[in-house]
């Protein structure tokens, strides 16, 4: 008797949305609590404190809507077979179109392009809430609605422009791999990002948003000596203008080897009381480079995707996965998907041990900035974007456990002023 691989992979999802449902409402709970985390009492104005509340309470009502109308979209999807369906329809079109549909790269393009257009349908309104309701409502949204479907058009051509090339390749070398498959694609894929890398800050992100040098003055001195007292390669630095779609804030950095950039949000450096705050946060990303945690997570996902495409050339053949899903057909788009499906347990396990190695990495960021002598302002700095950000003040231990890849406020407060209680 064959294994039923759709009736477990449907199975599971339902199993995984019940625990992150409850995990969901542990946090629920705990963002309705009247009163700061004592560490945050005097640290967080009540004011803040409540803007905070009635924001994360509103976003939290609507994931709860969100998640449900996403789980029985999906599980309806895979139950009542209508990815076959689609991909039968796919087919059929090529042949009104006049094209081959036996030629698998156009028939998987063809079906690829339906689901990206089922997909826009489906999230628009749930992007257009959570953008022009939930983000406006707390002050956050800049953008107007024509900009917001600029870019959604924007992202389609790139869609457009960039997928065809890659899922042809991908096609060809399944098709042509042989018993190296695996290390072909891993090899592909690799090649694939950092390309990707290196085209999206210079030519895609500006399609987006207006990059400028950062101004002479006392921000960028400071910065520039932060970054030759660390011997970081820094070539270049900019301030990206975030603000015209969104208050909140953020800061990065790219590049390979000796040509560094660093991107700073205009809301960031408007966020913060003073230079030594932005300086600061700087000192915890270059705390990131400093310790190799950058590298770590790009070798980290190179062998996970590399056991993962090892891990499809073991079922990629498997005639009773294809028939569990309703495919009398063996197309290796599909395979990706359904492989992809069957490991879903698998892939919630690392991704909850990746966002415990994570926070323990943000953990150590912030002690380096701290023994560069930026633990006042780094500080300081955590508190005003928490802010300013209105994150959440109150988080479920649990909750945050599984789905954070940074700490808590609180627990990063603590880090940082310990030192401190030792020496006192």
């Amino acid at each position: 008797m064959a294994f039923p691989y759709m009736e477990a992979v449907v199975g599971f999802m339902i199993l995984v949305y019940l625990f992150e449902t409850y995990l969901d409402l542990r946090q629920h709970t705990a963002l309705k609590l009247p009163t700061l985390p004592r560490p945050l009492v005097g640290v967080i104005s009540q004011e803040k404190f409540e803007k905070s509340r009635a924001y994360s309470l509103d976003k939290s009502h609507f994931h709860f809507v969100h998640e449900l109308v996403t789980i029985v979209m999906d599980c309806a999807i895979l139950y009542f077979g209508i990815l076959p369906w689609f991909w039968k329809r796919s087919g059929e079109f090529l042949v009104y179109a006049g094209l081959n549909a036996e030629n698998e790269i156009l028939h998987t393009l063809a079906f690829l392009a339906g689901v990206m257009f089922w997909s826009q349908i489906t999230d628009l309104p749930f992007s257009l809430y959570s953008t022009f309701v939930i983000e406006a409502r707390h002050g956050f949204n800049k953008q107007t609605i024509w900009l917001f479907f600029r870019d959604m058009i924007k992202g389609v051509v790139l869609a457009i422009v960039i997928g065809p090339p890659i899922v042809a390749a991908i096609i060809i070398i399944v098709q042509k791999g042989g018993p190296y498959l695996a290390i072909y694609l891993w090899a592909f894929m690799l090649i694939v990002s950092l390309v990707m890398m290196t085209i999206y800050p210079i030519l895609i992100a500006p399609l987006f948003n207006k990059f400028t040098p950062l101004p002479e003055g006392d921000l960028r001195t400071k910065i520039e000596a932060l970054a030759s007292s660390l011997k970081f390669p820094l070539k270049k630095l900019f301030v990206i203008d975030g603000s015209t779609r969104s208050s909140h804030s953020n800061a990065y950095m790219y590049g390979f080897f000796n040509n560094k950039r660093i991107v700073l949000y205009d809301t960031l450096i408007q966020q913060c009381k003073n230079d030594e705050e932005v300086v600061a946060v700087i000192a915890h990303e270059l705390g990131h480079w400093k310790l190799n945690h950058t590298m770590f997570s790009f070798i980290a996902v190179q062998i996970l995707t590399l056991l993962q495409f090892g891990g499809y050339t073991l079922v990629r053949n498997s005639k009773d996965l294809f028939q569990s899903f309703g495919f009398d057909t063996q197309p290796v788009l599909i395979g990706l998907i359904l492989f992809q499906h069957t490991v879903i347990p698998l892939q919630h396990l690392v991704s909850f041990l990746l966002n415990l190695v994570s926070r323990a990495f943000e953990f150590q960021a912030d002690a380096f900035a701290k023994k560069l002598g930026y633990g006042a302002p780094l500080r300081a700095g955590l508190i005003k974007l928490q802010e300013e950000n209105l994150s959440a003040m109150n988080t479920d231990h649990w909750y945050s456990a599984y789905h954070y890849s940074h700490p808590p406020l609180v627990e990063r407060l603590a880090a940082i002023d310990e030192p401190d209680k030792k020496t006192d």
